[in-house]
């Protein structure tokens, strides 16, 4: 189970007004359960995505991106968006782009709109030809079941290797006017920016143009899913979608400038922060959860690629699950990715509040008993103080346990 994260309830999740979602049971794999989302957004929504960087992307990342890059271009609304659990379409060709082509036909014919307006994403298997037959013909047994309180059913409807469904909501009020903020995203393993073999779709009702909404969800995605990590490996299918249905009331805010932008930005984080932290705390097979903050950098990018080299190595992760303070790896580990000017006498961290090296040296007052005792905690703060700048990065993982090993194994089967 995931580490210390208490799933949502139906009830916890608040209705976005202008999204309806449906699920339905395709059988993409051999699972006795929903397994395909059909997400219908209102007239006058817009919506942008963050998609994976992997050379080998998955063929609804290339659709979906184009759609939206049309979208964007001819000022067409997005008003629907269809997932598949089970097979993740990549590694499939042109074949593969056919099937999600023919997905997106569908949700059109269903919606009353163009089949560019329509978003397609896949997770699971890769370099499975896609039953596109079965995901069609899911699309429209989820059309009977469209509510607006459906988010809970299309949380887990989504998840693969993941034990628990991941979802998120905020509502805050904007000049008088409730702005609601609800998400749900799956992800599990095969989890390092940019972003993880991970979905998320998040929906909100302010009314935010869509360059607007563009350059934000780069912002949040860096500030959340671009800070998780679970075993360094990118999918070929990562995607991030927020979409505003503008159905709260308000005047459209049309300028990166306007302060409400920075409220309504606020709850989308808040709710992206804790859809990314409940993908690492639910990592295949984790038993800790742990956060890796380094500061005294010069720039960020210095402070994130020692985070993430230390959050990657497998000797850390390792270490952590057996909860051994062999905290050498971790030096290690820095000073695998410090660049070659950084003066190792300079730097300084800490597990929790305990100092173990203290400017380049092992410190005086640590003790191998001190150091044990943070490592049986299932939340652990790694803190590193490079001591040559003003710059700090923060990332999250997880450990490697045994778990880990057999769920990969088994992962086919």
């Amino acid at each position: 189970m995931a580490v210390n994260y208490s799933p949502p309830t139906p009830e916890s999740l608040l209705p976005v007004p202008g999204i309806r979602l449906g699920t339905a049971a395709a059988h993409v794999k051999n699972w006795e359960r929903d397994d395909v989302v059909l997400i219908e957004a209102a007239p006058g929504t817009v919506a942008a995505g963050v998609f994976t960087r992997n050379a080998f992307c998955a063929a609804p990342v290339t659709v979906s991106r184009r759609h939206l890059d049309e979208q964007h271009a001819q000022r067409l609304d997005f008003r629907a968006l269809v997932i598949n659990a089970g097979n993740a379409n990549a590694g499939t060709g042109d074949e593969g782009l056919a099937a999600t082509e023919a997905t997106c036909v569908r949700a059109a014919q269903l919606a009353n709109c163009a089949p560019a307006e329509v978003l397609a994403f896949s997770t699971g298997v890769i370099m499975e030809p896609l039953p596109v037959d079965r995901v069609v013909d899911g699309i429209g047994k989820a059309l009977a079941t469209l509510r607006d309180d459906g988010w809970f059913a299309a949380a887990r409807a989504i998840m693969t290797t993941d034990t628990v469904p991941k979802a998120a909501s905020r509502r805050i009020d904007v000049n008088g006017f409730p702005v609601t903020v609800t998400g749900i995203a799956k992800g599990s393993g095969m989890i390092h920016p940019d972003m993880a073999t991970m979905l998320a779709f998040i929906a909100t009702d302010a009314p935010i143009a869509a360059p607007v909404l563009a350059a934000m969800t780069r912002e949040v995605a860096n500030a959340s899913f671009n800070r998780a990590s679970v075993d360094g490996d990118t999918s070929t299918n990562d995607s991030l979608v927020i979409a505003a249905t503008a159905k709260a009331g308000l005047a459209s805010i049309v300028g990166r400038d306007d302060p409400r932008l920075a409220l309504v930005r606020g709850a989308i984080e808040e709710v992206a922060v804790e859809l990314a932290q409940a993908i690492v705390r639910d990592g295949e097979g984790a038993t800790k959860f742990i956060t890796i903050d380094v500061a005294g950098g010069r720039d960020v990018d210095e402070c994130r690629r020692i985070a993430f080299a230390i959050a990657h190595s497998p000797l850390v992760k390792t270490a952590f699950f057996a909860s051994d303070p062999n905290l050498g790896r971790i030096v290690c580990a820095i000073g695998n990715a410090a660049p070659p000017d950084l003066d190792s006498r300079a730097v300084s961290f800490r597990l929790d509040d305990v100092l173990v090296v203290d400017h380049g040296g092992r410190a005086a007052s640590y003790t191998e008993e001190q150091g044990q005792r943070v490592m049986k905690g299932d939340e652990i703060t790694i803190r590193v103080d490079l001591g040559r700048g003003d710059a700090h990065a923060t990332v999250w993982t997880c450990d490697f346990s045994h778990d880990y090993v057999s769920i990969n194994a088994d992962y086919r089967s």
